[in-house]
């Protein structure tokens, strides 16, 4: 059976890739994507490598995006993001990538969705489908084209690029519909193996739990590669993920929290500290506001998410949450360190003394993005899976 073909693009946005699709290209029932997305990506691949699809076997590298016209007033497309499951036939679409999103935009403008100005600023209003919230992207044009020369580098990526900015407006309750989902700055939890774990609960961005890496038995600048060969560590952080997950409402209990792996993001955070990098550099204290070791579907990020630092960052304007306690004072950009460097990202918060109050106004990073491919991607029909299957 002959495979079939879509219209796509492959996209780089910050330290993420996904194969990006217009909304029109794709069938009108969205309970079709699913095995579509599977066969694009590569997965399930039990060896965790995703060589028969586009997907790299990371979790940064197994997403998709579908980008079409908007379905609310005050914004100028539709995204929905899909995390597609490595080793496990899973699409998970409760929540969103703040890397990709800033890709979004210029995606928008070269299909043509948005009009943009020849030269300047272009302004995109993102409605995020996931998470029900509105992203501005800010990014500039030259001479009618999305501009990607520019001087501007992330950590986690090679060379340079022209600067996206993302606002992330009124991001607090993306699922939960409150920004201490709790109403308490900390909560604990009986976690095996630990007893009782002290963690910050907060949903901005995506929802999150924060736990301090002293109280694993971490110093928070563990690479990767050490945190993926550490079973029981890993098995913590879910237990601590579930328990949270419960605890904000997001799952009734701890079986079905176990069957939404990618939320809420889990990560172990630290106070300023000496740490290397994945490329060697050193970081000193004085080069963080503070420290995190993240982890999505059960793998530790080689770079913290976009939504992840947003969320992590308005936590530390809250008062008596652990990034509150952990961070360096200042009421400046706050700099989060992650295994591939440091994230720069501005947050605001109203009422930041009064957990029931407390209100994210708006998080903002700087990202880059570029268009890396276009054209179609060729896909493996259900039928034609099975019948591959049966032959081997």
């Amino acid at each position: 059976m002959p495979q079939s073909k879509l219209k796509a693009t492959f996209m780089r946005g910050g330290t993420s890739k996904a194969v990006v699709f217009n909304r029109q290209d794709l069938p009108a029932d969205p309970a079709q994507w699913d095995p579509i997305f599977l066969s694009v990506m590569g997965s399930p691949d039990p060896n965790g490598r995703q060589l028969d699809g586009m997907g790299g076997g990371l979790s940064s590298l197994s997403k998709v995006c579908v980008v079409g016209s908007p379905t609310r007033p005050d914004a100028d497309i539709d995204y929905t993001f899909a995390q597609i499951s490595v080793k496990s036939a899973a699409v998970d679409y409760s929540a969103n990538c703040g890397n990709m999103s800033s890709a979004m935009g210029p995606f928008a403008v070269s299909e043509g969705l948005v009009k943009a100005p020849e030269n300047g600023e272009a302004v995109v209003r993102i409605h995020n489908t996931n998470t029900g919230k509105i992203i501005v992207a800010r990014f500039p044009m030259a001479d009618g084209e999305v501009e990607t020369e520019g001087e501007m580098t992330i950590d986690g990526v090679g060379g340079q690029g022209a600067p996206v900015r993302l606002e992330f407006v009124d991001p607090g309750g993306t699922r939960t519909g409150r920004l201490l989902p709790t109403g308490r700055a900390c909560d604990h939890f009986d976690i095996p193996g630990l007893g009782s774990i002290e963690a910050s609960l907060v949903d901005a961005a995506n929802p999150c739990v924060f736990v301090a890496a002293g109280s694993l038995g971490k110093d928070g600048s563990e690479m990767p590669e050490a945190l993926e060969s550490d079973p029981v560590f890993l098995e913590r952080m879910e237990a601590i993920r579930c328990a949270a997950s419960v605890a904000m409402g997001l799952a009734p209990d701890v079986a079905a929290a176990a069957e939404i792996p990618s939320v809420p993001k889990v990560a172990m955070i630290v106070a300023p500290r000496q740490m290397t990098t994945l490329s060697g550099r050193r970081l000193e204290p004085s080069d963080m506001s503070l420290g995190i070791r993240m982890i999505s579907i059960g793998q530790p990020h080689r770079a913290v998410p976009i939504t992840g630092a947003t969320c992590l960052a308005i936590a530390v304007r809250i008062e008596g949450t652990l990034a509150n306690r952990l961070a360096r004072p200042g009421d400046g950009p706050i700099t989060v360190a992650h295994p591939s460097g440091t994230t720069v990202v501005d947050a605001a918060v109203e009422h930041a003394g009064d957990p029931a109050k407390a209100r994210a106004i708006h998080g903002a990073v700087y990202r880059t993005a570029r268009r890396l491919f276009e054209g179609n991607v060729l896909y493996r029909t259900a039928k034609s899976t099975a019948q591959a299957r049966r032959s081997a």
